[in-house]
């Protein structure tokens, strides 16, 4: 049973799940929640944590500190980074924290709407990049024919 649900609950309830606890009000026009908050919010989201992932990364394995595993190239640490953009739960912590008070609702909106911009962009394009550069599979057919 627990294999059967695995798919809808990753991709349907959990999804569900986070969007209501977001508390995003998706209003009329005299409510709209975009703004410039929303905007700075995705852009860090997606590029800010992409710049600084892959970057770090890229530190560690020129200086020496580390090596990148066997088999991984730059453009899939790429995609790994790209999905660092994920971040649900402490983005909404820290938006709640900086903009607390009744006058600030508004940019609160704005931040969570551009929280839930930024995830959703960066999961997408993560995907769509490993997608590209992770090495496929063989099916069952091209097992059957290397034997």
């Amino acid at each position: 049973m627990e294999d059967k649900l695995h798919v809808v609950v990753n991709y349907l309830i959990m999804p569900l799940f986070a969007f209501a606890n977001a508390g995003i009000t998706l209003t009329g026009a005299e409510g709209a929640s975009i703004g410039q908050v929303t905007f700075a919010v995705l852009i860090g989201l997606v590029l800010g944590k992409f710049v600084g992932i892959f970057l770090f990364t890229f530190l560690a394995v020129k200086s020496g500190l580390t090596v990148l595993p066997t088999g991984v190239t730059w453009k899939q640490i790429a995609g790994v980074a790209l999905l660092g953009g994920i971040g649900f739960t402490v983005a909404l912590f820290i938006a709640n924290l900086s903009f607390s008070t009744a006058a600030q609702q508004d940019l609160l909106n704005q931040a969570k709407l551009g929280i839930l911009l930024g995830t959703i962009c960066a999961g997408i394009l993560g995907y769509i990049v490993l997608r590209l550069t992770l090495p496929k599979e063989p099916s069952e057919d091209q097992d059957l024919l290397a034997h």
